[in-house]
């Protein structure tokens, strides 16, 4: 067995803002106009965006895109990326493009997610975007598909999801 030592040894801090700053702003506006104010960095992103390295590009009505740049951390026992890791940006992107279509008063939660995994991440994939986009949006329930690319576009993992649109709990 190999024992930690100085010369193996890596750390990575972050930093994150007081995530009820974003969840009391979110139930004061519209699902894209929460995540406008996200992307122009008038509110704070969630701290999983900062504790995982996730990058908000852009919301449009029924779009989101992040990047993320690979990194040890987010390495598994076989030396790629974690497909908790891939999962969790996946199901960001998806969930934050159901929120883009969602009135103010609105919420939603996942309710499944399937992820199909095309090859493997490493830090040799370099900077990689996800897009989330809408299948389908009702009254209490939607779909959206996501896409992990890298930089030439080559896929890395495709995914669906549901969620359910449920009012949201008042201030």
């Amino acid at each position: 067995m190999t024992k930690s030592s100085p010369e193996t040894q890596r750390s990575r801090t972050f930093s994150w803002q007081d995530p009820h700053i974003g969840a009391d702003a979110a139930r004061g506006l519209s699902g894209l106009d929460y995540l406008l104010a996200m992307q122009e960095q008038r509110i704070p992103p969630p701290p999983v965006m900062e504790m995982m390295g996730f990058e908000f590009v852009r919301a449009t009505p029924g779009a989101v895109e992040f990047a993320f740049l690979p990194h040890e951390s987010h390495y598994n026992p076989i030396g790629t990326v974690h497909g908790g890791v891939i999962s969790t940006l996946l199901d960001s992107a998806m969930g934050c493009s159901v929120q883009s279509l969602l009135p103010l008063g609105k919420g939603y939660t996942t309710l499944e997610l399937k992820v199909n995994f095309v090859r493997a991440v490493t830090l040799a994939s370099g900077r990689m975007r996800c897009h989330g986009t809408i299948i389908h949006s009702g009254g209490r329930m939607a779909t959206a598909e996501g896409k992990l690319l890298d930089e030439s576009g080559k896929l890395y993992a495709h995914t669906t999801t549901t969620c359910m649109i449920f009012d949201a709990p008042a201030r």
